[in-house]
């Protein structure tokens, strides 16, 4: 006689608990080894990423342009150096990295000048100039340069004499000393334009 559906269901639940009870541990090992193998492929994945990923590091105080390349800087040097002439410069560059790109000073060149007026380890900004003196230079005097007033050796008291020039302003002067030129009091932003205009042709770096 045949058996009905529901009997037939019963035999085949049946079937398949006996199955999976002999075969529990095989297939807890199969499903194991799947989970394994996904979390390994997984953590490849992640890890090519990161290792795909790349850091630029500068050095410190160096900006970068749009390129990731550290910046140049554009110098000039002049006077008495052995290859005077526009130099490209990394940033941060001082101007004894100047002199030593321009070969050094050369025989004639105002070495007491250089010594008591140049500070070597001043940073370098793009478009700077330095100039370097001969002796001859410094021996022949300006024209009433007696009167005029050395923003490198001068007191407080004679700067304050000058039109416009007080008391901090006078200091801030011999704080940024030494100067090259005296344009470079206006230059610094340390007097303004129209005390520049009136003490011009009073004032000497020399």
């Amino acid at each position: 006689m045949d058996q009905t559906p529901s009997k037939t269901n019963e035999n085949q639940t049946k079937n398949l608990e006996k199955i999976f009870e002999k075969n529990q541990y095989t297939l807890a090992v199969f499903l194991l080894g799947i989970l394994i193998l996904g979390l390994g492929v997984l953590g490849f994945k992640i890890f090519n990423f990161n290792s795909g990923a790349k850091v630029e590091i500068l050095e410190e105080g160096k900006p970068a342009n749009n390129t990731g390349t550290v910046e140049k800087i554009i110098v000039e040097i002049s006077g008495e150096v052995l290859k005077p002439g526009v130099y490209e410069l990394p940033f941060g560059s001082r101007v004894n990295d100047l002199l030593t790109a321009a070969g050094g000073l050369t025989a004639n060149a105002n070495k007491d000048w250089v010594a008591k007026n140049l500070n070597k380890a001043t940073k370098l900004k793009d478009s700077d100039k330095i100039y370097i003196p001969s002796k001859l230079e410094q021996s022949i005097p300006e024209v009433s340069s007696s009167t005029k007033i050395n923003l490198n050796t001068a007191t407080q008291s004679e700067l304050e004499s000058l039109w416009g020039i007080g008391q901090a302003t006078a200091q801030k002067i011999i704080d940024g000393r030494p100067y090259q030129r005296p344009e470079e009091i206006l230059e610094r932003k340390i007097i303004k334009s129209n005390v520049w205009e009136k003490i011009k042709d009073q004032v000497t770096s020399w």
